[in-house]
Parts: C-alpha cells; structure tokens; sequence
C-alpha cells in the first residue's frame, strides 16, 4: 500500500464502520469487511498455513511470537518506529498522544501527513487495534518492543517511574517527594501518581531542571537518548546523588541507576526517537552516462559473460573434480578453476554458482560422486547469445543462493564452499529485484551512489537487532551486503553498464518498475517468461554476430577479431592454444596442438581445407609446413594395451626409443624386432613417448587407431535448484477467497446463538443421545431449520459446525454445512450431539 493511499485511510477508524469499540483483537478482526482481511492474510501469508478455523483463531494465531516478530521485519522504518513508539506509550493510547511521541512538543507537518499512512499499516497487518482515541499495540508486539532491563528498547527509553518504583519501600519513595519539592502523600501510589505529574507536567520540570547543578545535567545528557541505565559508585558523586534524590535517577540495581521515562521524554521534548524518518531517503546518483555507453559497456560485459561461463563447462567438459563428503567443492579444485579461468576465486566462486543456478552444472550421483556439465547445457549452447544470457540473468535474478557467503562460516562454524549446502539466503531474490528498481527509477545512463541506496533499503527493512547470548546487541545487516553483492554481480553480468541499468536489464525487471517505498510482489512465472524474453530481445541487436574467419599469421598464430561462430571456435580450441583474450583472441599453433587434433580424428588435409576456408589471409607456409610434419609423424609408432606395448614397423625407431635414457622409466623390453613391451599404462606410455619427441598414436585390441577425442561427461538430467522461499508465499485470489469463506463460516459456527445444552467435560461441543441426535435432525430435515452440531472425523478431530439437514437415510445426514459453504453427508454415529439456534443464519 503507498503512502497516498494509506493517508487516505482515517486514523480514528478501526475499519469496520460500528459504533461498539472493539474489545479484543478477535473483535477488530471480526468487524473487518473482505477488502481488509484479504490485506492482512497478503501481508502476513503465514497466518494462512494452515487456514484458520474461524476469526478467534485467526487473531490468536496473528499474536504468536513468531508472527509477530516476521511481521516487525518486514515493516518499514517509519512504521516500526510508531510501533517502537506506541510500545512505550499508555495503553490504550490515543492518537494524538501518538502524534505527540513521534512528532515531538514543536510538531512536524512531514509527521502529521505520513503517521495516519504508518498507523493504518500497522492495523492493517492486525499488529494494533482499537479506535483511534483508544490504540492497542498486540500484546506480543508490545513485549517485543518494551523497554526492559535485558532488552534496551529502540527508542532507548528506559522503565516508566511506577515500573522503576515497584520494588522501593513507602519510605523512600516519600523522601524523593520532599526532595522534589511536593508534599507528602498517604501512600505509595498516590506519591508515584504525584512524581509522573511532575514529570510530564513541562512548566514544573523546567524549574526543578533550573536548580539542577551543571554536572547533574552532564549526567542527564549522557543518559538522555539511551541506553538509559548507568553504573554508579558505591559512593555516589554529588551530582548523581542530587538527581537519585529527587527521582530523576532511580536505582535499577545496587550498583546501576536508570533514567525514569517521563524525565526522559521531557528532556527530549517530547520526542521517542531522535530522528523520526517518516519519509524513505533519495537514492542520489553518483555519475551519468549516456544510455547508449551504458548500453555497449553492459553488452560488451554480458558477451564475457557468456564466454567464461563456456569456458568453465568445457574445462569440466570430460567430467569435473570430485564432490567434498559434506558437500561443494574443495579449495585445490577452486585455485585451479579460477586459474583456468584467469580470475580470483572470489569471481570464480560467483561463475560455478551461476552455471549451477542456472542449471547447466551440477553432481553425477554417482558412488564417487563429481560435477560435471548436464545435458540442458547442451540445449543452452545451441541458443542464440541473447537468449542464453537471459538465461543466466534470469537464474541469477530469481536464485537464493548467494556466492557472497562463500568462504564464511555457517551456524556450527564450518567453512562454506562453493557448489555446498547452506548458501541459500530467502531474501536474495527480493533484494536483488529491489536493488535492480531502485536504479531504475533514476534517469536512464544514471549510477546510483551506493551509500545512499543501501541507505533506502536500511530504511525500507530497518535493520535486525537480536539479542546475543550475554545479553549483548548483535546486529544481522545481510541485506546490505547482499546489496553490495548485487551491485558488483549485476555489472559482471552486464545487467548494468559502468553502474547504471541497462537497456535490457531494465526488461529483465518486466513492464514499469514499482517506486513504491516497499518490495513488490514476487512474479509469477507468466511473468518472468516474458521479462526474459523481452531481455533477450533488448540484448540481441547489441552483441556483435559470430564471426565465420579468422587472421592467420606467419608467426603461427591466428587473430579471431570477434566472437567466432560454434564450428569454426571448437576447431581452434582443439588444434591450437589460447594465447591471449580480450577484444580479440589470439590462438597459437604448436606441434602438440596440431597433434591434439589429429589424435581427435582430423587428417591433415582436413586442417589445411578447414584453414583455408576460414582465414581471411593465406594459410602462411610455416603453418602448412607445421601440420605437414606432424601429421607424417603421427600414428607411426603404435600403442595398445599389454600391460601396454609398442609396435612400429621401422624397427630403428624401436632401438632410438630403447637408447634413450628418458624411456629407462618404462621398463622397455623388446618382444619381437617390431614390439616393445612396457611395465606402464598405455597412457603413461603415450604421455612419455611423446615428451620425448615421438608422435605415437593409441590403437585398439584390433589394431586400428583409436580417436582421442574427448568424450563430453554429462550427468544423468537435473533440475536447476529450487529457490528456497522467505516463508509462505503470497497468497494468490483463488486462496484467498477460499480462506475468507471458511473463516466467515467457521466463525458463524462458532459465535452463533443457540438453545442450551449439556457440556461436555473436555470441551464445549454439544452433547447429546442418539436418540435425541436422529429426533432433533429428522425434525430439522422436516421444518428446514438449522442445527448445532458436535462433530468428530475419522481421524478423531473435534470441531463446531452449522448445518442444515436435507435428507436422514441408512445413518447418514446429508445437509448443507455452512461452515464449509457446501453440501455434506456426515455418519450420525459421529455426530456427539446437536442444538436448535436460537436464530436461524440462513
């Protein structure tokens, strides 16, 4: 709800248009027509699991700690702040002491407009009630938020003066009265009663505040905005001892003195907190580009993007390292991923978590379980760059993983890895959207200032302050740095351009983003289908075509000045080696390059037709001198398995590898003039014969040459993970319509009037015979009247139910269950009982 719509929304009003002030929060919620109660169950979905029975659950259910405390988090500041306020405040409270609590003795205009909006937040998440002269913050919320001697309140406001007094003998309470300045009284309320009017009374306090020493006031201004208990000596400084006199400190212990709420309040002017926040801060900008840099910096960055997300999967191509037992990825296996991909391992954390997200990488399942590539990669590196970015933008925009936590630890105090358990963060997706609006409400080309943006969001989820286990504040501000992360990752991802959003980031938001001072709701799937549509379509006219050529050169090496097509790009990474990226890729050509693609099934008139018909220069004649001699040499010397074995029918090759010293390893013995037999795998061997210089080529039991090409590992197919939700999720029309009918009929079944009947000892169904149950709902049946029922199902729950009985045939009661809304047939044997109503509902 914006704040225009809530101010619209008077303050004296609980909502329900009668002249009976409410009683109890069940009273308030009862009262409440569909438009608000399907509010409240949107605004607090946990209220919904399960639906209640009727409204007196509902309320109960609505004051549970853990409802209560969910729905503080997800206030704004100004909103928490009035509860803060209210907390601290007489109860029931009216309005306009309220006002006076947040806007101070002087007021402000600013508070007088956006209370009345934060006031009907509060009622409209059922965490106050009442009229608006008689305000009721929830009980559980009240506890929450109260000042206490363990528990500092937000307002730093300390015990009211008859709190502070509780424990003081008569005696002494009548010495601060005579030290005050008042007279005595009878007893020890009355002299309380007479110490707060001092207090709030503004003209006496001044004067007795007056007379105070300088040093007493020092005290007071130390004390004055929290926290406001003090240590004391065991013998009081004068100044401490004139105000502990006069009850402008109070002993909270033998050896601690807290400042009473009253005085405090006055010397505040007034005011609960020091600086009310009634309006969310402007996120400033920090730089402004043109839209069309912006837009060619993110496209440049999303091109990148995609390259090493390949990158990583063709390193694991043939399979990935091995899964840790608890789960993720080790250390070793993390320095040489981020070595392969020539970045931190903070940025590689970052890709593996994306690629997994996204569903591209995942475990094998297996008994010595790994990673590996899944076969949606395959189907994903067949898309057109746009749609493949918008593939990954989209996974990371909707994941609750969140590669930041890497390298932390978790509740037991172990390391988090990455690819492991325990990254999931509910509020990462809400948070990141969130960032991703912001930005997009400034000007298009405009970088936020990042301080001012995490200031919005402090603002909108204020931070969380928990108690520590020695009674120390802690303080948990992950949605701050998952905000910070989303910055960095957003631009790694070219979601942004040189900090602004861009053009097809903007899409990915899907439609006109919201302003509101709040997070939106979570879209729909619809929804995000589109969004990723429309950013691919942004996308696709900014990232440059594949290119069909390359530039070879004379000094071995080939200049691919762009991004090259699929064919043409896996061929270059088989026959030569990456020499250098950036905005172009350098490949060089090397003797064991060449090799590799031979080994892989390529001939080498193959290479020199490939090579022609993709340079956009002649084939230079060191390269076809190059491929020429490898390709003569390879395959000439052959090996198989035996232990292994090697054949070559020139057998002074066999007697050049025999005198070399470096094949004394490999234990070589001759078998025959064209057979060497080696103690060595065949791989070792390949491995050794060719770091000597040879070209041996592997051969198969039946003697033909076996093609090295790497087979791709795949696991068996896997989803992508599941987000893991920030508990229940909004509920959509369908349920809440459901919901709101079951709980106007329950609550009719439970409050309507009936005729008296005897009581159960265990409970308040009705009790009756069973032949007074068959006699009561024939005649029912017969006179078309309603009946009170006790109900038990066969799973032995007890329930209340309204009824009107059409049919009684072969013990059972067909009759149309009005708190179900529907037709029903119920066993009579179940049926404990049964009481005319008084009035008939129907």
């Amino acid at each position: 709800m914006g704040t225009g719509e809530r101010n619209q929304e008077a303050h004296v009003s609980s909502g329900n248009g009668s002249t009976t002030p409410p009683r109890t929060l069940a009273e308030a919620l009862r009262a409440r027509d569909d438009t608000s109660m399907a509010a409240l169950l949107r605004a607090r979905p946990d209220l919904l699991t399960p639906v209640p029975n009727d409204v007196t659950q509902l309320a109960t259910r609505a004051a549970t700690r853990a409802s209560v405390v969910r729905a503080l988090e997800h206030l704004d500041r100004f909103a928490l702040q009035t509860a803060e306020a209210l907390a601290v405040a007489p109860d029931p409270a009216p309005y306009e002491t309220l006002l006076a609590l947040i806007a101070g003795d002087e007021g402000d205009p600013v508070i007088e407009a956006e209370l009345p909006g934060a006031v009907a937040t509060l009622r409209e998440q059922a965490l106050i009630w009442g009229e608006g002269d008689r305000l009721r913050l929830v009980r559980t919320a009240r506890e929450l938020l109260v000042p206490s001697p363990t528990q500092h309140s937000p307002t730093g406001l300390g015990p009211t003066v008859a709190e502070a007094t509780a424990g003081m003998s008569p005696g002494r309470v009548q010495e601060i009265l005579l030290a005050a300045g008042l007279p005595a009284t009878h007893d020890s309320v009355s002299a309380v009663t007479a110490l707060t009017s001092l207090f709030t009374d503004r003209t006496r306090m001044s004067e007795l505040l007056d007379s105070a020493p300088p040093e007493a006031l020092s005290v007071l201004d130390r004390l004055v905005w929290g926290p406001p208990y003090g240590e004391v000596a065991a013998t009081a400084t004068p100044p401490v001892r004139w105000l502990r006199d006069r009850g402008l400190l109070l002993p909270a212990s033998a050896r601690t003195v807290v400042l009473p709420r009253e005085a405090a309040l006055h010397l505040r002017g007034g005011r609960a907190h020091r600086t009310p926040q009634p309006l969310p801060p402007e996120v400033a900008a920090a730089r402004e580009y043109g839209p069309q840099a912006v837009d060619s910096t993110a496209a440049g960055q999303s091109f990148t993007a995609l390259s090493t997300v390949e990158e990583l999967l063709k390193d694991w191509n043939e399979g990935g390292p091995n899964v840790l037992r608890a789960g993720g990825l080790s250390v070793r296996d993390l320095k040489r991923t981020a070595a392969a991909l020539d970045c931190t391992e903070q940025l590689a954390c970052f890709w593996l978590e994306l690629s997994y997200t996204a569903g591209l990488l995942a475990t094998d399942g297996e008994a010595d379980e790994r990673f590996g590539a899944t076969p949606a990669y395959d189907d994903w590196a067949e898309l057109p760059p746009a749609d493949r970015w918008s593939h990954l933008a989209l996974a990371w925009l909707t994941a609750t993983r969140t590669s930041g936590l890497i390298g932390g630890q978790d509740a037991k105090g172990r390391a988090l890895s990455p690819l492991g358990p325990e990254l999931d963060r509910s509020s990462a997706p809400e948070v990141r959207r969130r960032v991703l609006t912001l930005i997009a409400g400034l000007p298009e080309g405009t970088a936020p200032d990042a301080e001012s943006l995490l200031t919005r969001l402090r603002w909108e989820r204020p931070v969380r302050r928990v108690q520590g286990s020695l009674g120390a504040t802690a303080i948990s501000d992950l949605r701050s740095r998952i905000a910070q992360w989303t910055l960095n990752e957003a631009e790694l991802l070219g979601v942004t351009g040189r900090g602004a959003l861009s053009a097809h980031g903007r899409a990915l938001l899907g439609g006109t983003p919201s302003t509101e001072a709040g997070p939106a709701p979570a879209p729909s799937a619809a929804e995000l289908a589109a969004a990723r549509a429309l950013a691919a379509r942004a996308l696709a006219p900014l990232i440059p075509e594949p290119l069909d050529h390359v530039l070879l050169q004379a000094d071995l090496t080939a200049v691919a000045p762009g991004p090259l097509e699929r064919p043409l790009a896996e061929l270059l990474n088989v026959a030569a080696d990456i020499e250098s990226k950036g905005g172009a890729t350098v490949y060089r050509f090397t003797p064991g390059s060449i090799r590799r693609a031979l080994d892989a099934g390529q001939a080498a008139s193959d290479l020199h037709a490939f090579l022609a018909a993709h340079s956009r220069t002649p084939v230079p004649q060191p390269l076809s001198y190059l491929i020429d001699d490898v390709a003569r040499k390879h395959g000439h010397l052959r090996v198989g398995a035996a232990s292994s074995y090697v054949r070559c029918d020139d057998e002074s090759v066999l007697n050049e590898i025999l005198a070399d010293k470096r094949s004394q390893p490999l234990r070589l013995r001759r078998l025959a003039p064209t057979v060497l037999a080696a103690q060595a795998d065949p791989a070792t061997l390949l491995d050794t014969l060719r770091s000597i210089g040879f070209a041996p080529a592997a051969e198969s039991a039946d003697g033909d040459v076996l093609i090295t090409r790497a087979d791709a590992y795949r696991t068996p197919p896997r989803t992508a993970p599941a987000p893991v939700p920030e508990g229940p999720p909004v509920p959509d029309a369908v349920l809440l319509q459901a919901a709101l009918r079951a709980l106007r009929a329950g609550d009719t079944a439970a409050t309507v009037a009936h005729k008296p009947v005897p009581q159960h000892e265990q409970g308040d169904l009705p009790r009756s015979s069973s032949a007074e149950t068959l006699a009561t709902v024939q005649a029912a049946a017969m006179t078309g009247s309603a009946l009170w029922i006790g109900y038990v199902n066969a799973d032995g729950a007890a329930s209340q139910r309204v009824i009107a009985p059409v049919r009684v045939e072969g013990g059972y009661v067909t009759a149309y269950d009005h708190t179900a809304d529907e037709v029903r047939t119920y066993p009579l044997h179940r049926i404990t009982g049964v009481a005319e109503l008084a009035d008939d509902p129907a």
